[in-house]
């Protein structure tokens, strides 16, 4: 029993649920013009005729009656009531076209700029293409150049290091020719004195033997006129 009194208190629950909600936007359907009266029945008075496409709030929904607040005060008029069976919750087809109609003349009128800095872009785009090609192209120039200069540089060190070495094997060369040249002037010198010596000893010996024999022959020559 307990557990009947339960179930019937949700259902019950739902089902005002279901009769009070939260406030939503609602729309007058397409091809109608509704009363907006001052309360939930056909009985009451009729403050203003909605036509078609007319946006709303709906506050609460009583039976087949919803009480609505209109966006904008007609004469004095913010709240009523309608019937519920003319609202819908999905914006009116004309609603619909000239909010289409209008972003499709905001489009119309904004797809020239865009067009022509469409335009712009497409060409910017081929002169920078333009610029890259020209400017790999010299690059690739700069790098052959570079890598032919540093080819020259390291040919150009090795035969530095060539010449130098040559330089010094010459200066070396050179200052053992300026040595030989020198002991040979020294041998030279001595050779000739050696044989200035050798010259003055024979001579002196040949002086010696003349003054000899001529001692000998005087001392003959005395002996034969004894």
């Amino acid at each position: 029993m307990k557990k009947l009194s339960i179930i019937v208190t949700i259902i019950l629950s739902l089902c005002m649920l279901g009769q009070i909600s939260w406030a939503t936007n609602a729309y007058v359907s397409d091809s109608f013009k509704i009363t907006l009266r001052t309360g939930p029945s056909s009985d009451n008075k009729i403050i203003a005729m909605l036509p078609s496409g007319e946006p709303m709030e709906v506050l609460e929904s009583n039976g087949d009656w919803s009480h609505v607040r209109l966006p904008e005060r007609r004469e004095g008029i913010n709240e009523g009531w309608v019937l519920s069976r003319y609202l819908s919750t999905s914006v009116p087809w004309e609603k619909q076209y000239k909010s289409l109609k209008e972003k499709h003349d905001s489009l119309r009128e904004t797809l020239p700029p865009v067009q022509q800095k469409l335009k712009e872009a497409l060409s910017r785009e081929k002169d920078l293409s333009i610029q890259l090609r020209d400017t790999t192209k010299a690059l690739k120039a700069i790098e052959k150049e570079y890598a032919s200069l540093k080819k020259g540089a390291s040919e150009y060190l090795a035969l530095r290091d060539i010449n130098d070495k040559a330089q010094s094997t010459l200066k070396q060369a050179q200052h053992d020719v300026m040595n030989l040249t020198e002991e040979n002037k020294v041998l030279k010198y001595s050779n000739a004195i050696k044989w200035f010596l050798a010259g003055s000893v024979v001579l002196l010996f040949g002086l010696l033997i003349g003054l000899a024999m001529g001692q000998r022959q005087k001392k003959y020559r005395s002996s034969i006129s004894l």
